[in-house]
């Protein structure tokens, strides 16, 4: 490819919380222009807002100045900006802190920071926080910053701002924009594109995956980009682990943000050699006129008892400890919770060899907006009932006296409406204009569907055994990307997989709304699950509240298969049934 050379950007942190040594990894494994660390999701803007109830000067995530510890002198030495947007809800505080830390290790560098992203906050409410673009970071990076620190900003503008700054692309380059958008949603959550979380993890070496490289993105001046890794890293970058993060958290064939829309439906993959994924052919239309906003706020008080059930008459059991537990209360005096949930596991097996083969888990979760009501009211219910029920009674652990939970809300503002600023290493101050151009955010209308898969031959099957997932969340809604890797098992899955099939498959989803989304040219559906994780993540309100293995549960269930197709897998997993 012609023109200037790449820009080789890589990601070290996939949230708050990721593998603490990445950053030393990705300075020393290899050449790089940029590194970058995502620290924030819709959970983390809760944990930062209570964190900075208890100290006004906190608020960022401080795991990232101990990392900046060693790496500050590594990146110096090798000539590696630094985009993060650990900066949480007081960017300011961070890079003042980096500058401290650098004086003291002396190190010579260039801070600027990005602000704008925080609103005011609704009574009630914790945090308000607006999604950012990359122009922001473009302007710091262009006044000669070495390490840009930032709040809520979108995960895919710490690419697209250096590739931006880097290129001088303008606010029109809308394709090249949105081929940065696509590759920085690919990096942004680690090793997830390296196979992490993958899919088809056993097609693959085991030593490769113990410790999954992070990747990096070679970014083009068309904004065309190769998905890679350093040399020697372990995981796999192959047509099949992006496909499966890009699948991740969208929705549709518009995957709006601030700086460009990028259509999905228009991204081309094509494999470029051992570990090397070129991304191409991405087309970008003009930004919403509004910005996505996450508010915060605590949305009450809740508990959980794990009682163990051992060995015969389970599901008695569970009636008993029910029934003792709901007589427990009433004596007590006290008012029922306003949630009471009761889910019976069955992991325990007939004529097991180890105690914990032969027991079940009864699952009790409480919620409330009273703290009292799920306090010491219910682990004391539970606690008593201790010699006086069922044969073998225990419990995983002694009841608490219950935790706040979250809630995320996401709205929309308009872009004119909120001040995002470039505060330069200078202390000088620039503020960002919002695209002058926009357009209204409407589906795209759905894609011819691939010629049927010829009848034959079906044996009942799981899923996965031909298809890939990756599930994860969006506030209270769910999100499955559903993916297959030839245009045979395409042609099924595109008329199987409808759908009523996903409700009949996931009996959870049955009275939510689903929609579905059709990607051909990444022979994918998406599919969003709408309430399916209630007030989001933080308000736990199921077993898996991120949905997080949603794609899993769905790839485990069995339906009829084309025979020909069970042909082609790799032998993973049960036998298939016949079927007529």
């Amino acid at each position: 490819m012609t023109g200037p050379a790449p820009l080789r950007i890589g990601n070290a942190s996939g949230f708050y919380g990721d593998r603490f040594d990445a950053v030393h990894e990705m300075l020393t494994g290899g050449p790089l222009d940029v590194l970058t660390g995502d620290y924030l999701a819709e959970l983390t803007m809760l944990i930062l807002g209570r964190s900075r109830l208890k100290d006004p000067e906190k608020g960022y995530a401080t795991t990232f100045l101990r990392q900046l510890e060693e790496g500050l002198g590594l990146a110096h030495e090798r000539g590696v900006k630094i985009v993060t947007n650990a900066g949480g809800l007081n960017p300011a505080g961070l890079a003042d802190a980096v500058r401290k830390l650098a004086a003291r290790v002396g190190v010579p560098v260039a801070v600027a920071h990005v602000e704008g992203d925080s609103l005011p906050v609704p009574d009630g409410f914790l945090t308000a926080n607006a999604y950012l673009g990359g122009s922001g970071i473009a302007a710091c990076l262009r006044a000669g910053a070495d390490i840009v620190v930032t709040g809520r900003v979108t995960d895919a503008a710490l690419v697209t701002g250096p590739a931006a700054a880097h290129f001088g692309w303008g606010p029109d380059d809308l394709d090249a924009l949105a081929g940065a958008v696509v590759a920085g949603h690919v990096l942004e959550c680690g090793t997830q594109a390296t196979g992490g979380n993958y899919a088809f993890f056993g097609e693959h070496d085991p030593g490769r995956l113990r410790r999954p490289g992070f990747p990096l993105a070679e970014i083009h001046a068309d904004g065309s980009s190769v998905i890679t890794k350093h040399d020697g890293t372990g995981g796999v970058v192959d047509l099949s682990t992006v496909t499966a993060q890009l699948l991740y958290e969208t929705g549709g064939a518009r995957y709006a943000g601030p700086d460009v829309t990028a259509r999905l439906d228009t991204v081309r993959l094509t494999a470029d050699g051992p570990d090397r994924v070129r991304i191409d052919g991405v087309r970008g239309e003009a930004p919403p006129p509004t910005l996505k906003a996450g508010l915060t706020r605590l949305g009450g008080w809740r508990n959980e008892v794990v009682f163990v059930l051992t060995g015969l008459d389970v599901e008695a059991k569970a009636r008993l400890v029910e029934a003792q537990f709901g007589d427990a209360l009433e004596r007590g005096g006290v008012r029922r919770p306003e949630e009471v949930r009761w889910e019976l596991v069955r992991t325990d097996r007939d004529d097991a060899d180890t105690e914990e083969r032969a027991s079940a888990l009864l699952r009790l979760v409480v919620r409330d907006r009273d703290a009292e009501a799920v306090g010491r009211a219910v682990s004391g219910a539970a606690v008593e009932l201790a010699l006086g029920s069922y044969p073998g009674f225990h419990v995983t652990a002694p009841p608490g006296k219950g935790a706040p939970y979250g809630v995320f809300e996401a709205v929309h503002v308009p872009a004119g409406e909120v001040e995002h600023t470039a505060v330069l290493p200078d202390g000088g101050r620039e503020v960002l204009e919002p695209p002058s151009g926009t357009r209204l955010l409407v589906e795209v209308e759905e894609p011819p569907l691939p010629d049927p898969y010829p009848s034959g031959p079906v044996r009942r099957a799981p899923l996965g055994l031909v298809a890939g997932a990756r599930s994860g969340d969006k506030g209270g809604d769910a999100n499955v990307g559903v993916w297959v890797r030839d245009d045979d098992a395409w042609r099924w899955l595109a008329h199987e997989l409808t759908v009523a099939r996903f409700r009949e498959l996931l009996p959870e989803t049955a009275g939510l709304t689903v929609v579905r989304h059709v990607l051909p040219n990444l022979r994918a559906l998406n599919f969003t699950v709408h309430g399916l994780l209630g007030e989001g993540v933080a308000a736990q309100a199921r077993f898996d509240p991120q949905a997080k293995a949603v794609g899993e549960w769905l790839r485990s269930r069995w339906l009829p298969v084309p025979v020909p197709l069970l042909e082609r897998d790799h032998g993973h997993g049960p036998s298939p049934e016949v079927s007529a």
